[in-house]
């Protein structure tokens, strides 16, 4: 069978991964918020089903409302594979009130505003897999529980004030980009979480867990036993996942190699760090969520000349700065690839 499951991009929503992956752990996971995220995760799943027409195929959405509109296309769109000779499977787990319509319309699309989204999951996965109990360990029942004390607001429940720590352990862990890298970024709130539970029973837990954080995330983030700040040790790690996906990302200009990343913060470090690793790229680019963009280079190129004529930016022949006006938000690394390359054809043909 093959699996697939998108999730919300918080506290609950990550959670009702780290449960289904006990269940399929080489599973096909996707986060996304709201409105336009959610729309390209669909895209993405129904494209890479078209691959597996062969097999049995599970497609779970949960911590998400979709809209009566989203729902009716969704709704079509399996339909259609199915009559096709697909089998899926199509199951939504939610609790947020505002998609009771697409609730009453669709036998595929369950509600239940009195239980966070994790714990429905949770629920579901008990209820339809005899296997998944003995998988879980008391420490992550009472996750389940914290996630469950804090999404639904439970302030006089055992677990509620550990599941706010919880909750900012992973609003606030951006240390890996979730475009880029998604997989990594998911893997990271995932470790997160589990090592979390180790605290769970300790006496004053959420306060222990608290003062832990910052060490938790240097765990996950250190690539040796060599122990720095955590933003020293987030640049390296940034790095590291460049050349690992480099090739991926690499963008080429008047015989100039570089690489196009997007919505990375204070990029001067990392970029200067990369571009001296990796002698063979002679420029870096960053573009923004709004189509700001950041140009480095180490002497090989004037990024300050490249960015007047993309964009009318400029700035230093090693540092500059522009920003696209045409430029329409995506989380799909492959539209902002595409968008940027043909900014560069247009040019070097001009």
């Amino acid at each position: 069978m093959k699996f697939f499951h998108i999730s919300h991009t918080d506290l609950d929503g990550y959670s009702c991964q780290l449960i289904s992956s006990k269940i399929f752990p080489n599973g096909n996971f996707y986060n996304a918020n709201y409105g336009l995220e959610v729309k390209i995760a669909i895209e993405k799943v129904l494209e890479e089903i078209l691959n597996f027409k062969d097999e049995e195929i599970f497609f779970l959405i949960s911590d998400l409302n979709l809209t009566l509109d989203e729902s009716k296309s969704l709704n079509r769109s399996i339909n259609k594979l199915n009559n096709e000779g697909f089998n899926i499977k199509l199951q939504l787990l939610d609790h947020h009130a505002t998609g009771k319509p697409s609730s009453l319309k669709y036998d595929w699309y369950f509600l239940d505003v009195s239980r966070s989204a994790t714990k429905i999951v949770y629920d579901y996965f008990t209820t339809n897999y005899d296997e998944f109990k003995s998988m879980c360990s008391d420490e992550f029942n009472k996750l389940i529980e914290a996630v469950d004390d804090i999404d639904i607001w439970h302030e006089n429940d055992e677990y509620f004030e550990f599941g706010k720590v919880l909750m900012r352990l992973i609003s606030h862990s951006h240390e890996i980009n979730p475009v880029l890298f998604p997989d990594e970024n998911r893997d990271y709130r995932y470790f997160l979480l589990n090592k979390a539970m180790d605290f769970i029973h300790m006496k004053d837990a959420h306060i222990v867990l608290d003062d832990h954080i910052q060490n938790l995330k240097k765990q996950y983030l250190r690539l040796d036993e060599k122990n720095d700040t955590i933003d020293n040790l987030m640049s390296k790690y940034l790095v590291h996942l460049l050349e690992n996906k480099k090739e991926e990302f690499a963008i080429y200009y008047k015989g100039h190699k570089g690489i196009l990343t997007f919505s990375l913060a204070n990029i001067s470090i990392p970029a200067n760090t990369f571009l001296k690793a990796n002698p063979d790229f002679d420029f870096f680019v960053n573009l923004g969520r709004r189509g700001s963009t950041g140009f480095r280079a180490t002497g090989k190129i004037d990024v300050a000349k490249l960015a007047a004529d993309l964009n009318g930016g400029g700035g230093h022949p090693n540092a500059s700065g522009g920003s696209f006006r045409d430029f329409k938000e995506t989380t799909d690394y492959k539209k902002i690839k595409q968008f940027f390359e043909e900014k560069l054809k247009a040019l070097e043909i001009s």
